[in-house]
């Protein structure tokens, strides 16, 4: 199918260069028409917390999104006066914004240096970002109408609204350093503007198709917000290495033919051989991709959708818009060489740059000799410092990232700190939801009255001497809230939740006959998520490693290359899972590259299993290209040794180029805010490193030599070798 979707566009190269351009801005249409479906709060419940958050919602008795607005002097004690006219002005104005449901008393702090006034608002937390700004206006014309005090506004809504703006400057800047870093790589490879430009620009096509795409999909599979960070993310990487694989092997049959063939030919060529080792990569891409949604979770799956979109249209695009562009390009060079006269043309039809088809650059021959002459000493001594890097990983240590690490240059993130600071009862909330029969309801109250007299003793908690005790129209469900002056990731907030929910809740709540209790909150909701993740690890991991497995040994009819693909991915993440943990876990990323405090001493809860996924899919780019150039060799004949030697080095140039492109996007990831983004950026740049200049030039080959013919076992692909070498149709 490869074969006959090449042909038919480079025979009809406008038509397809137009209908892929109609698919683009098709896409890209129906997108924006449709608009994205975000993902609601109710998408991220899990766990005790989801149930909390359920029991609550259906008694009408969610957590209300509430602003705060701190007032402190800029240096020196509060002004009182000033600061109770700027109250005045505050709860005079939120007052009147549609928006707004109340605004609570002013509350000073226990050392009298701030004030802060709650301001409730209307509908549910989950959907306050989208409605914040007027509160916002408000905040900024009392700040201007008091200049000698400092008046901000901070809460969940408006730090998500910050989160989503520093998102989007994020994504301007990695694409604004991506795209020149990418175009400067291909220029080295290439040493032509225009040859250099056809990789970008179709995996900026696929880029903008996909992004299109997924708006579409977002109303069948909710967008959590970082679909477009992941689209580019890997939209650019395999964008650009399917393309370079195309245009490695076009450029070696135009090589091989002397001048002999037609555009059209070489392109058929090329589709025979690179375009059926793109769409395997693809899939691979796509099925390790899709283990994802076994992890339930719709973080995860924005993952999955985003890669999967991209990949598939990456591929789509390097089997049509790419052979027909290659044909046109072809074209147009011809009839410049037409003019030239017949020594423009054989010029034209010699590879550029010394090329030699059948044989390996002198770089890579240097970098193969260690595992041509001692293959089982390399590849004892590769894994030993494989595994030496991946020995850190062993003490990772996980956490959901949340206010504690979100960036601090976010205005409303910098206004938290204080606020938190001067009232500690604000850093953590417990909410604890009861569910039991309406007669029940006085009990249920009284045993969370006290309740809350228990935790008033316990150090963990903040003493409140008149807790606020909600119940539901229908009696059935009540709620109460629990504050801990601790850091929502600290080791103190978790020992506060467990003591709440293994101790306090069953000795009191617990006691009244039908009463159901959960309890939710964001210390909750993180060891909930944590939890509910570790469940599912094992499901993923196992339908990865088995499809992984499978695929590969059924695309190179060989058992053996299966499981040493397996071995060798499960090698590359490790390894990267060493360096991630040393960097950003001991915090040597803050020592070298300056990053944020906030994003080091714990890894993001989601990179481990992300990493590991992504990892396995464009390890396959390698693996499929690598080992399908080594196939070919051992199926016309050669002996597996010559076979290897010579299908890396016929594939070191675009390995080389495809992991420098790679390498560059990923690393551009590190100058991102987000803490997560950085995580996985890292990890994915040194990842590819690894796989490119260590597993497939030192252990892969080392591996296939010491292996012999045993390495295509069941399918038998190497017991011609030593056979003459027939170079039948080339």
């Amino acid at each position: 199918m490869t074969v006959r979707v090449a042909v038919w566009s480079a025979r009809r190269p406008w038509r397809a260069l137009a209908g892929w351009l109609a698919f683009v801005v098709l896409c890209l249409g129906v997108g924006a028409a449709l608009g994205t479906h975000q993902a609601t709060a109710a998408d991220y419940r899990v766990g005790e917390a989801g149930r909390a958050e359920t029991l609550a919602a259906e008694g009408h008795l969610d957590r209300a999104a509430v602003e705060q607005v701190l007032i402190t002097a800029r240096s020196g004690p509060l002004d009182r006066v000033a600061a109770e006219a700027a109250v005045r002005d505050v709860t005079a104005r939120m007052a009147k914004l549609p928006e707004v449901a109340g605004v609570a008393a002013p509350v000073r702090s226990a050392d009298g240096r701030a004030l802060r006034v709650a301001v409730r608002m209307k509908g549910a937390e989950a959907d306050a970002k989208d409605h914040v700004a007027p509160l916002a206006a408000q905040t900024a014309a009392v700040q201007r109408s008091h200049p000698h005090l400092r008046v901000a506004e901070t809460g969940s809504p408006s730090i998500s609204v910050g989160l989503n703006d520093q998102r989007g400057q994020d994504l301007a800047l990695s694409e604004g350093l991506t795209l020149p870093v990418t175009l400067l790589t291909l220029l080295a490879v290439f040493g032509s503007a225009l040859m250099a430009a056809v990789p970008l620009l179709l995996a900026l096509s696929s880029i903008a198709a996909a992004m299109g795409l997924s708006m579409v999909v977002s109303h069948v599979l909710p967008d959590a917000g970082v679909g477009n960070n992941v689209i580019i993310l890997i939209g650019m990487a395999v964008g650009v290495d399917y393309t370079l694989f195309y245009l490695k092997r076009e450029r070696e049959e135009r090589a091989r033919s002397g001048g002999r063939l037609g555009a059209e030919a070489l392109v058929e060529l090329a589709a025979a051989t690179s375009g059926r080792a793109i769409v395997v990569s693809g899939l691979a891409v796509v099925v390790s991709t899709a283990t994802l949604y076994l992890a339930t979770d719709v973080v995860f799956a924005s993952l999955a959708t985003s890669t999967v979109i991209v990949v598939l249209a990456a591929v789509l695009s390097s089997l049509t818009a790419l052979p027909a562009l290659l044909v046109v390009l072809a074209r147009r060079a011809e009839r410049r060489a037409a003019r030239r006269g017949d020594r423009g043309r054989r010029a034209w039809r010699r590879p550029a740059g010394g090329h030699r088809p059948d044989g390996q650059g002198r770089i890579w021959g240097v970098l193969l000799r260690p595992a041509r002459r001692h293959p089982a000493a390399t590849l004892c001594l590769s894994v030993l410092v494989m595994l030496g890097l991946a020995a850190p990983a062993l003490g990772m240590q996980l956490r959901v990232l949340n206010k504690d690490s979100h960036s601090r240059e976010i205005p409303a993130v910098q206004t938290y700190d204080r606020l938190t600071a001067a009232f500690p009862d604000l850093r953590v909330q417990h909410q604890i939801v009861v569910r039991a029969p309406a007669d029940r309801s006085s009990e249920v109250t009284s045993a969370l009255r006290q309740l809350n007299a228990r935790t008033a003793a316990d150090p963990l908690y903040t003493a409140v001497r008149t807790p606020t005790v909600r119940t539901s129209g229908d009696h059935r469900t009540t709620t109460l809230e629990l504050s801990s002056p601790h850091k929502v990731s600290s080791p103190e907030a978790r020992r506060s939740l467990d003591r709440l929910r293994t101790r306090y809740l069953p000795e009191t709540v617990g006691a009244v006959p039908g009463a159901r209790f959960a309890v939710s909150g964001d210390v909750a909701h993180d060891t909930d998520y944590l939890a509910h993740q570790d469940a599912k690890l094992p499901l993923v991991v196992g339908a990865l490693l088995l499809l992984t497995f499978l695929l590969t040994a059924l695309v190179f009819r060989s058992v053996v290359i299966g499981l040493l693909g397996v071995a060798l991915n499960l090698l590359s993440a490790a390894a990267a899972f060493g360096l991630v943990v040393v960097f950003f876990q001991h915090g040597l990323a803050s020592v070298l590259f300056g990053v944020d405090e906030a994003a080091t001493g714990a890894i993001g809860s989601r990179v481990p299993l992300f990493l590991f996924v992504i990892l396995f899919g464009l390890s396959m780019d390698y693996q499929v290209f690598v080992v399908s150039r080594i196939r070919e060799e051992v199926l016309r004949g050669v002996p597996t040794r010559q076979a290897v030697l010579h299908g890396l080095g016929a594939s070191a140039k675009v390995v080389t180029s495809a992991a420098a492109v790679m390498v560059t996007v990923f690393a551009s990831f590190m100058l991102l805010h987000l803490a997560e983004m950085k995580q996985i950026g890292f990890s994915l740049a040194v990842a590819v490193l690894l796989d490119a200049f260590v597993i497939r030039v030192m252990i892969l080959p080392s591996a296939l030599m010491l292996l012999g013919r045993a390495s295509w076992w069941p399918s038998g692909a190497g017991k011609g070798a030593g056979r003459p070498v027939v170079h039948a149709g080339r």
